[in-house]
């Protein structure tokens, strides 16, 4: 189950998203797509609410999510008990998204990242390890 990465974006982040797509694939990767499916303008909680959902509930263990800023798709995810989204425009903030918040969805920011860029920006978050320790009981402050 760790090897299926669900995946989502709405209109802005369509191209990215399709741009990476093979890549996470020659990666080992069993990508699931969960749209938009096309530039035309969409309303971006539409597809974030299933794929933060999923991971909320345990289906998935992380995924990735795209939008023009990354802003809008992480205010929406982080809605989620469960999830922690962080917005990542560096490989250095996505591995220490993982390793002292243990995200488990990063948010890319479309308009202002390359393909090249994201590729680096996943690799450093799939790569990380989650240090646990005062990194925990920080997270588990988190829950109101």
């Amino acid at each position: 189950m760790d090897k299926i990465l669900p995946i989502a974006s709405d209109h802005a982040g369509f191209e990215l998203k399709e741009s990476f797509k093979p890549y996470l694939e020659s990666k080992g990767y069993l990508v699931k797509d969960m749209g938009c499916f096309s530039t035309e303008s969409v309303d971006y909680p539409d597809f974030i609410h299933p794929i933060a959902k999923s991971i909320n509930d345990g289906e998935y263990p992380f995924g990735i999510i795209i939008c023009g800023t990354g802003n809008g798709v992480s205010m929406v995810a982080n809605k989620y008990q469960s999830i922690r989204c962080a917005l990542c425009w560096k490989p250095e903030i996505s591995a220490l998204a993982k390793q002292h918040n243990n995200a488990n969805i990063i948010a890319l920011p479309a308009r202002f990242i390359s393909l090249d860029e994201a590729k680096e920006i996943i690799d450093s978050y799939l790569s990380a390890e989650f240090e646990g320790g005062r990194h925990q009981r920080r997270i588990d402050k988190i829950h109101i």
